[in-house]
């Protein structure tokens, strides 16, 4: 063991060491944060799966390795899909508008899409402008130009936001998989080291309280979002709206980054009107509200029941958390309330009431598992 000195030092020795001690944590943190994202999508896709991912293993006769390697292979597909296609729809539109600009340039200004005119109310703002661009492209490419320029780099913005996003998914999943393949030995190190810092009663209830918060959101995050995918499916094949499941399967994304259902929703309907489609249009509009709905009354729901903590604790850290972290903070927020709250009975009961709830959490674990079994 690492003796850090002797037992007759100064108070300035005691300070000098707690400071470098600071430091080194601070040190730490600054190194590890680029890979923050990769290590909360990697706690909630094992923390969400860790109870499917056992049953699985059990009625595989215990191959850990190949439930961990089918688990990584399915959600590695379900996840990349949506961003695969998406990375190439914005890079294919980029490349259509560069080459729109060019064409107008030299002269040859293409005519414009029917559609595009007959939007609700900018089809004819755009009509305008074409109809400016047919008489003289370069004065008005010239008048409309920061706007051209700042579209596409937002367009590009957005792509490599997407990208990044996407490769902190896959990685977050490769390493969840490794932890759900490691089980209780993942865990022991964090065990190990709240023991020896708050002791076995309070370490295990801090850890305890941790694993609940990271379950109820993950669930509730995941949850919601299968549950937007499947309405917003039904809606689509409901009106006839092509690539319907291609475009379920974004809302599921859009749903896990808590992006909700309008960056889908919206141009639907805006498609759905274009083509005088307006019932169909109305429709949508009304199952968006549904999805609304469910995006912010269901998910809290979802949250408080399978976190089993006060429902408030995780509302208030999962709200909070993303006021002030953005999507990741959902996890952080309702991390930092449960430990509070778990702290708070620890002072205001005792260690004895959080030995009880343990205890009694364990049996109910054994009785579960003897019915299984």
């Amino acid at each position: 063991m690492l003796e850090i000195g002797v037992k007759n030092r100064n108070p300035i020795e005691y300070a000098l060491i707690l400071l470098m001690f600071l430091a080194i944590i601070y040190a730490t943190y600054n190194t590890l944060s680029a890979f923050l994202g990769i290590f909360t999508f990697a706690l909630i896709f094992s923390v969400a799966f860790s109870s499917l991912f056992e049953i699985v293993t059990r009625s595989l006769g215990g191959r850990r390795k190949l439930v961990a390697f089918i688990y990584a292979l399915v959600l590695l597909t379900i996840v990349a899909l949506p961003f695969v296609y998406l990375i190439n729809a914005i890079g294919e539109y980029a490349h259509k508008t560069q080459v729109v600009v060019a064409e107008i340039r030299n002269h040859n200004v293409p005519p414009l899409p029917e559609w595009l005119g007959g939007l609700p109310y900018v089809g004819e703002k755009i009509s305008g402008v074409w109809a400016s661009l047919e008489k003289d492209p370069e004065t008005t490419l010239s008048l409309y130009e920061p706007q051209i320029k700042a579209f596409l780099q937002r367009l590009l913005s957005t792509g490599g936001g997407i990208l990044t996003t996407g490769l902190e998914l896959v990685v977050g999943i490769i390493i969840s998989a490794v932890l759900l393949f490691m089980g209780e030995k993942a865990l022991k190190p964090v065990q190990l080291f709240f023991s020896k810092l708050l002791g076995d009663v309070n370490g295990n209830a801090m850890i305890d309280a941790s694993g609940k918060a990271i379950n109820g959101v993950a669930i509730g995050v995941m949850g919601t979002a299968l549950i937007e995918a499947a309405l917003a499916w039904i809606g689509f094949a409901i009106a006839g709206i092509p690539a319907a499941s291609g475009l379920a399967a974004v809302m599921f994304m859009f749903a896990v980054v808590q992006l909700g259902p309008l960056p889908v929703q919206i141009p639907v309907i805006i498609w759905l009107a274009s083509k005088g489609e307006n019932g169909w249009a109305i429709f949508m509009g009304i199952w968006l509200v549904i999805l609304f709905v469910v995006d912010n009354v269901i998910k809290p729901i979802l949250i408080g029941k399978s976190g089993k903590l006060p429902i408030l604790v995780l509302f208030f850290g999962v709200v909070g958390g993303m006021g002030a972290w953005g999507f990741t903070g959902m996890f952080k927020g309702a991390v930092v309330l449960a430990i509070m709250y778990t702290m708070f009975r620890s002072w205001t009961y005792g260690a004895e009431a959080l030995k009880v709830k343990a205890d009694g959490k364990k049996d109910q674990d054994e009785t579960a598992q003897q019915g299984i079994s």
